[in-house]
Order: C-alpha cells, then structure tokens, then sequence
C-alpha cells in the first residue's frame, strides 16, 4: 500500500520545507519528539537495532538517535520525498548510529520476510490514517520483524472503549473516516487484542501530551 502511508503529522497541515537543503519540517514533529524521545529511552534496550517504520521527515530518529546510542537506528518510508528529507536531517544533525533511510511500505504483506529482525520497532501516527485491515497487517509484520524478546513501540490517538477522549480527536476522527474509507482511530483495546493473539505481550499504556498513547509489547522469546 503506498497511500496513505501514514507518514503525515497527526492534526496538523502536511510538512513542509523551511530549509535550502532538502530537509521538510513537520511541526507535530518538532513538538512531540521531546516526549518520545524520553519515553523511548526508558524502554529501549540498552544495546541492538531499532527500525522506525514511517519516518516521515526524519526528525523524530535524529532525536531518538543520540539518546540512544547503543542502539543502530534505520529509518524507513515509503515516499521518495521523505527519504530526501530524512537523509538530510541527518547529514544536519548526524548520529553515528543511524543507517541511511531504506524504503519501506509498512502495510504491504511480507515485508518482514524481506527484512533484518530488530529489538525494538517503533512506529508514529500511522495506524488511525490507514484502514483496519492495513493496520493488522502492520501490526502483524512488525511481530515478524522483531527478534525473539523484542519490543513493538506504537505512537498515536486511540480509542478507549470505543470513544475519542476530546472534542479535536471526535472531528479529527470524523474527517479521516469520510475521507479514507475504512480508516480511521482504532481502539486501544484492539490493537491489545491484537498482539495478544499473535503471542506478544502488551504492556500496559503510557499516556503521552495530547491525548496519544504510546503502546508496548513484546515478543515472546
């Protein structure tokens, strides 16, 4: 699947560039890196390889890059513009640890196959822009693409039993739905559900600034 591809800032207008270089600035990006990166750093394994699946712009991984330098990040997208722009984010901010950007479409069946495993996976503000069936195949591809023990990290808005939890996300939800058939935030409880079915085992939320959840689970050894 290359569209939506789910790379797009949650609520917000689509990056733009503001730079000569190549380099596109998503500004939810710039606001909730602060807060992944911390919570990341808590959950990250101390040494391995971490894939970010929709990278967008790049400027969560050079972030995530440095704080955790025990860690080799590869970036992925699948939009050609993207990678440019992840590319030169860090050619702007390098980091020894990251590999450059590889093209990856997280909802296409088999990707995994196709792939190294990795230790931890993380993933932003894709799942509610896609529609279920794509979103469970992301899901399960990610279980595939982790090693034994290792950790699946979601990021977004989701429902809770059902419900959006502020007025923004009710119409934000809204609009994602009459736009993209069968799109639209999926319930925590889902996503839980989920993984639990395919033998991982989710840990319970971390609540982020704006109403997101960060979502854990990891794969049994």
């Amino acid at each position: 699947m290359t569209a939506p591809t789910g790379t797009a800032p949650t609520g917000t207008a689509p990056e733009h560039p503001e730079y000569d270089d190549g380099r596109l600035n998503a500004p939810a990006a710039q606001r909730n890196r602060a807060a992944l990166t911390k919570a990341l750093t808590a959950l990250a394994p101390p040494q391995g390889t971490a894939l970010e699946i929709a990278s967008g712009t790049g400027q969560h991984v050079i972030r995530f890059a440095p704080a955790m330098p025990g860690l080799t990040w590869q970036p992925s997208d699948p939009d050609a513009s993207r990678r440019a722009s992840i590319t030169a984010w860090i050619a702007a901010e390098p980091s020894a640890n990251i590999l450059p950007p590889i093209t990856l479409d997280a909802c296409a069946p088999g990707w995994a196959a196709k792939h190294n495993t990795y230790d931890l996976i993380f993933l932003a503000n894709l799942l509610h822009l896609i529609p279920n069936a794509s979103a469970q195949t992301c899901l399960t591809e990610i279980i595939h693409a982790l090693r034994p023990g290792g950790l699946a990290v979601v990021y977004g808005p989701f429902l809770r039993n059902g419900v959006a939890t502020s007025e923004g996300d009710i119409i934000f939800d809204a609009n994602i739905r009459a736009t993209t058939p069968g799109a639209g935030y999926k319930d925590l409880e889902w996503v839980r559900n989920h993984w639990t079915n395919l033998r991982l085992l989710p840990a319970q939320p971390i609540y982020m600034p704006a109403n997101n959840l960060l979502l854990c689970a990891r794969k049994l050894a």
